[in-house]
């Protein structure tokens, strides 16, 4: 994960070319002192009292083991790698190239069967990396046709270092494509890690004789993506996967995925690195459309700490070694389960990246409802998600609701006060712009100790909902941050 000066996330994912839906809206971003609220959270959690009627928060953790940073705790949110088949078209291998000092996986290759399509979104940080200039430049020049090799290092970020950064990723994308006998525009790149490091492409060429050779390993394919998701963890505790099926015509088609990300997650796109292989054949157009489709309800709709980070990629693969007939027309009613399916899998990374969110032991879904317009609605629920106020009382376990009410009221987005009301769960909080009648302490209190937690806000101005999901801010967010490059 890229570390940088914070600033407020006022990016959006940017598909290559290709119609797309936009995220709309700005995230207010916040500064606040962090450190008396944090206390104060870190005071009432230690003073409640357990058995209460509602289930606590997971127990303590233990530590990650393999890749990631050392010594920080399997977050208690996290949920088990899937079980992937093969999927037909890509073969996967990892190394260690030797980007840490300890000892783990930094390195991985995904090599493509020839005619493969591909479509990407990127961040638009207004200091975007060398991997995603190359890919942006690659992708819109082939447009997205024969990609055959995607490689991608954690632990040095390659942003912000200029013409040399720009060599190095053109120097590794050519030696990978003069060993798969490809251009070197049919070769993606991607990076994480620190920025302002340029990167030592030496390190990869080295290794490649290596990861070559494990492409060929005698691996349960389930194994090959675990490793290829431990190997691009930078502060994350687990690795990120998911699959879905799908058919077109009769013919089964699998998409498979991994993402990683656990700090600077903000809209739009989250913090991450997220790659999904299907054996469907699909025109890279129509995966252009797809993923601009549905990135915006997934990874443009989480956030962990409002920062937006130099290097967001997200990149979509289609081998077209199902046997299913291609799909070239973004209309098409055939992709009507595919559809469902890819959102399916993008949604679930999109979750287990918040899951991940550094020292987060909450996950927090906020909807809301009744807003002016879809735009409206979103930067509503941005608001509430991104307030350090609200995630520190969340971690707290204290129904706070009249943060809740500050962080709408700040956005200056149209709300009628006398109709606005908050839900915690199924628990009315408040109604009518008043507090609830029925508004019950105890089992607020009592539902605020679960490690899931639902907000909903209905604005009263129009008909439009958006949901984002994010997590609590705790002082394990604080321990991870402050000592990042050690």
């Amino acid at each position: 994960m890229p570390k940088t000066t914070k600033t407020p996330a006022d990016t959006a994912a940017e598909p290559v070319a290709g119609p797309v839906e936009r995220a709309h809206g700005v995230i207010d971003a916040i500064v606040d002192p962090l450190t008396s609220a944090l206390k104060r959270a870190g005071l009432r959690r230690a003073q409640k009292s357990a058995g209460e009627s509602e289930p606590a928060a997971a127990a303590p953790a233990k530590a990650a083991t393999g890749a990631g940073k050392p010594g920080l705790a399997i977050s208690p949110l996290a949920v088990p790698f899937p079980t992937i088949p093969p999927i037909a078209g890509v073969e996967i291998a990892t190394g260690r190239a030797g980007f840490y000092k300890h000892e783990r996986e930094d390195l991985l290759l995904m090599r493509f069967a020839e005619g493969t399509s591909a479509a990407g979104v990127f961040t638009r940080h207004g200091v975007g990396s060398a991997p995603v200039d190359w890919c942006k430049r690659q992708l819109a020049a082939t447009g997205g046709a024969d990609v055959r090799a995607l490689v991608v290092n954690a632990g040095c970020a390659n942003a912000f270092t200029g013409k040399a950064g720009a060599d190095a990723a053109r120097r590794a994308a050519s030696e990978v494509a003069k060993r798969f006998g490809c251009r070197q525009r049919d070769v993606m790149m991607a990076s994480t890690g620190v920025i302002g490091v340029v990167l030592d492409e030496k390190k990869i060429i080295a290794k490649l004789p290596d990861i070559e050779a494990g492409l060929d390993a005698d691996l349960h394919p389930s194994e090959q993506w675990a490793r290829a998701g431990r190997g691009i963890m930078t502060t994350d505790t687990f690795p990120k996967g998911s699959y879905a099926e799908a058919e077109i015509e009769g013919y089964k088609v699998r998409i498979a995925g991994i993402a990683k990300g656990s700090g600077m997650i903000a809209p739009d796109m989250a913090t991450m690195l997220a790659f999904i292989v299907t054996d469907a054949d699909i025109h890279p157009n129509v995966l252009k459309a797809l993923l601009g489709l549905h990135v915006r309800t997934t990874f443009n709709s989480v956030t962990v700490d409002g920062d937006t980070s130099t290097n967001d990629t997200a990149l979509l693969f289609a081998t077209g070694t199902s046997g299913a007939p291609r799909i070239g027309r973004v209309g098409d009613r055939r992709l009507k389960s595919f559809s469902a399916a890819l959102d399916k899998v993008m949604l679930d990374l999109a979750h287990q990246l918040v899951r991940d969110g550094e020292g987060a032991t909450k996950f927090v879904k906020v909807t809301v409802d009744g807003a002016a317009s879809p735009a409206s609605a979103r930067k509503l629920a941005k608001s509430i998600a991104d307030s350090p106020l609200v995630k520190t009382a969340i971690a707290g376990q204290d129904a706070n609701w009249g943060r809740v009410v500050m962080a709408v009221g700040k956005t200056e987005e149209p709300v009628d006060r006398d109709r606005l009301a908050i839900r915690f769960g199924p628990h009315q909080a408040a109604v009518d712009g008043a507090p609830s009648p029925t508004y019950d302490e105890a089992k607020m209190t009592a539902y605020m100790k679960n490690p899931e937690i639902d907000i909903t806000v209905d604005v009263g101005a129009g008909r439009a909902s958006a949901t984002v999901w994010t997590c609590d801010l705790t002082k394990g967010y604080i321990e991870i941050n402050g000592d990042y490059r050690s």
